[in-house]
């Protein structure tokens, strides 16, 4: 598979299936390894980098040479490619910035990224629409123990898996849930959110991860905590407490909504909807502000007239790298928005 072929293809992590999904957007669990015997690459020349990264491509390429995944060489992939990449969440915006040899290994269903080089030698991660805890752990899982068999990974008995950053030191695993909060920002409560995440030791993060803002009402929670915990209490603790706060706080506020500013809030789902009908210029962050609006009334059973596998599509595609790949190439700022807004109508109108 090749980039245009994955632009034309939904992303997994946007299917909107999955328990509890019309607030839960997705479920990520990352391991971070390295090799051991190999400098951190914070201290790795261009050409152990490059050892690095051929070591693990034809070791990644060899234990799943029958299961079809896709191996990008970013190194090499053109600027529009490796933003494809981000906003699919296959990749990190660190990792495509980035410098020196890399690579990304994909799934067939894009349930499994490997990044190569990155800011260890391998960074690992499952994905999943809706809260699937059980389900990436056993995943990702699988494919450490499938990697471990090639590869011997710097560990420690005491301290656990060793990487780049001490933060990721332990388990050297990051869950990450993907939310979507329009009831609490609506309401002026979303600071609920920011304070039980920060007494229970979590970051709260935007769309893309590490150094975004939120965007869309879409806020990323993960555990900061590697060391001293295992895999399996850190996924409990999302299961049993985290999620379960955050789901209460967010119902409470779309009901609080309902019951007493259902006519201001429908006047804003509708308004939102006018305004992706009529629109002849608008930026990525004002598409994703309706759409956050138009996804939250059609859970409410408040607006009928799109579903939501076209929502997800609109909110993919109109993504600045998926937009103008599909446009032919790079287009300048205005023109990009002009662009949105003609491809957000005329999807519209084919509804």
């Amino acid at each position: 598979m090749n980039i245009d072929e994955l632009v034309r293809q939904p992303g997994e992590w946007l299917r909107s299936a999955g328990p509890m999904s019309d607030v839960v957007i997705s479920t990520r669990i990352r391991l971070a390894r390295n090799l051991s015997g190999y400098p951190f690459l914070t201290r790795a020349s261009p050409d152990a980098r490059e050892e690095l990264s051929e070591l693990l491509r034809r070791g990644i390429q060899a234990a799943v040479r029958e299961q079809n995944w896709s191996y990008f060489d970013i190194t090499r992939s053109a600027d529009l490619d490796r933003q494809v990449l981000v906003e699919r969440h296959l990749i990190s915006r660190q990792h495509a910035e980035g410098e020196g040899s890399r690579g990304v290994a994909v799934s067939p269903s894009e349930t499994v990224a490997l990044m190569v080089n990155e800011e260890d030698h391998l960074r690992m991660q499952s994905i999943r629409s809706g809260l699937q805890l059980d389900d990436v752990w056993n995943e990702i899982s699988a494919i450490d123990d499938l990697l471990e068999e090639r590869f011997e990974f710097a560990y420690h008995p005491r301290y656990g898996y060793l990487t780049a950053c001490p933060t990721n030191v332990g388990t050297g695993m990051r869950l990450s849930v993907m939310l979507h909060l329009p009831g609490l920002k609506l309401t002026n409560e979303i600071e609920k959110v920011l304070r039980a995440a920060r007494d229970l030791h979590l970051a709260v993060r935007g769309l893309f991860g590490e150094g975004t803002d939120p965007a869309g009402d879409f806020f990323q929670i993960s555990n900061q905590i590697t060391l001293g915990r295992s895999e399996l209490d850190i996924i409990e603790e999302f299961r049993t407490q985290i999620i379960p706060r955050v789901l209460e706080f967010e119902g409470e506020a779309r009901r609080a909504l309902l019951r007493e500013r259902a006519v201001a809030l429908e006047d804003k789902i509708w308004r939102s909807f006018g305004a992706l009908q009529n629109a002849r210029s608008i930026s990525s962050e004002e598409t994703l502000s309706h759409l956050s609006h138009l996804r939250m009334g059609i859970h409410l059973g408040r607006f009928r007239e799109l579903d939501l596998n076209l929502l997800n599509e609109l909110f993919l595609l109109t993504q600045p790298a998926h937009l103008q790949k599909l446009s032919g190439g790079k287009l300048a700022g205005e023109d990009r928005g002009v662009q949105r807004a003609e491809f957000i109508r005329q999807r519209l109108n084919q509804n």
